[in-house]
């Protein structure tokens, strides 16, 4: 089942697909564009991952020093940071290098405490689309995010849709895809993931409890370009939902 949260009429409201757009869980039919998407729920612990697949490693080689004995590299980002389907995201005027970042993002569905790899994909609710933007320029270095890379507001896109676990028989076999104007940038493959969602979650359960509504960003394959004011980037993973952003310059977010 997808299901996604929307603004309309003056409330929040759960919605589904429907051939003419969106379906209420009142009955009434709408277009995309007659409401606003929110993201497809209000997470808890919001945990991303930089660096999980090996394509995207390779395109950043020159300016990384990695082994595989390395944990994986995780850091925290704010609610603050998520927007919706067809939302706007801001580009700093100073930004040289803004980058999209097309991710599978995992939901955690129960609480979940030294979990082993075997029972791992047990605590997934589901999973949704999620883009999640960097500005190279503000990179302490090249493979560790910092707060101000990661937390700016409207930097991650998220939705359209919450897709159910079980509607997903293997999220290790999907295709990702981002285009920019029409024009198709970036191509990968969940299967060419570093750590896959299993080993995700016995890593971090390891030391932290995860909760229902945790969310889990899982990275980006390589194919990431410069993007700037105007540029609508939509970011595609089959099964879950195409996600629809828009790019917006400083004095046009805050007019």
């Amino acid at each position: 089942m997808k299901r996604a949260r929307v603004a309309y009429g003056g409330a929040v409201h759960e919605a589904r697909p429907h051939p003419q757009g969106l379906q209420l869980a009142d009955g009434r039919v709408l277009a995309e564009d007659q409401v606003v998407w929110l993201p497809p729920l209000q997470p808890g612990t919001i945990l991303a991952l930089g660096l999980n697949y090996a394509d995207h490693v390779k395109e950043l080689s020159k300016e990384l020093t990695l082994s595989a004995q390395d944990e994986p590299l995780v850091f925290l980002k704010s609610p603050s940071t998520l927007i919706g389907h067809r939302g706007f995201t801001r580009r700093p005027a100073d930004a040289s290098f803004m980058h999209y970042e097309c991710e599978l993002a995992v939901v955690i569905g129960r609480t979940a405490r030294r979990v082993r790899r075997a029972d791992a994909m047990a605590q997934v609710a589901g999973y949704s689309v999620a883009n999640d933007y960097a500005v190279r320029d503000y990179l302490e270095n090249w493979y560790r995010p910092n707060l101000r890379v990661k937390n700016r507001d409207t930097c991650t896109a998220l939705g359209p849709w919450f897709v159910d676990a079980a509607d997903v028989p293997d999220p290790h076999r999907l295709v990702l895809r981002t285009t920019v104007n029409g024009r198709e940038t970036q191509r990968g493959h969940t299967r060419d993931m570093v750590n896959d969602i299993p080993a995700l979650i016995e890593y971090l359960s390891e030391f932290m409890t995860l909760q229902p509504g945790d969310l889990i960003l899982t990275g980006t394959p390589d194919g990431v370009v410069d993007v700037g004011p105007g540029d609508e980037v939509v970011c595609e993973i089959e099964g879950i939902g195409r996600l629809h952003n828009t790019l917006v310059d400083d004095a046009t977010f805050e007019r």
